[in-house]
């Protein structure tokens, strides 16, 4: 729990401290609210910068490519985790079913001061984790359970671009989508059985 919350902590944004300059490490990126002027549309990269101490307020952004999990067992308590549990839905041959998975995704670095300004610091549980659950959902209803494991490189294609249409106003891109595991639900337990399912790694 400690790796994860030391990677949320990078993942939202972070005062810098330090007066007169802005210290950006590699792999992130900085934005400034001016106390006259709001966010300003400039972005910060790696390297020292100067500021207006008091005056303005930096914020550090992870800009590096994140993973966003989906797996049985995930704990959402903490609204801004990189996560969420498996996604339920019902396939277009009326088959209940859970999808695991991950997304891969980073800010658009350019439009860094619009995702601070607009949506804040809270944009896992504000955009991300709606986002990626309704459209997980809505792919997954428009195909039947038979086709899911011959079509399972369409469908992560297909989710990546509905996604990155969903996010490209938000600053948010999105690298990726990997089905690990699609299970169909059934009313005992023991009938259940998995679709297909990501060969774990040795």
């Amino acid at each position: 729990m400690a790796d994860f919350d030391k990677l949320v902590v990078g993942f939202l944004v972070d005062e810098v401290v330090g007066g007169f300059f802005i210290s950006v490490p590699p792999g992130h990126v900085a934005c400034v609210y001016d106390r006259g002027y709001g966010v300003l549309k400039k972005v910060w990269g790696p390297g020292l910068h100067l500021k207006i101490p008091f005056w303005q307020i930096a914020k550090l952004f992870n800009a590096q490519i994140l993973e966003y999990t989906i797996r049985h067992g995930f704990d959402i308590n903490n609204k801004e985790a990189l996560g969420d549990e498996p996604i339920l839905t019902t396939t277009k041959d009326n088959k209940s079913i859970s999808i695991e998975g991950s997304i891969l995704f980073r800010i658009d670095k350019a439009n860094a001061p619009e995702l601070w300004e607009n949506i804040g610091d809270n944009f896992v549980s504000k955009v991300v984790r709606p986002y990626s659950r309704s459209r997980i959902s809505h792919v997954l209803s428009e195909t039947n359970s038979k086709d899911i494991p011959h079509t399972r490189s369409q469908i992560e294609e297909l989710l990546k671009n509905e996604l990155n249409q969903l996010f490209s106003d938000k600053g948010i891109i999105v690298e990726g989508v990997l089905l690990s595991e699609v299970k169909i639900l059934e009313n005992h337990p023991e009938n259940e059985h998995i679709v297909f399912a990501q060969p774990a790694a040795h």
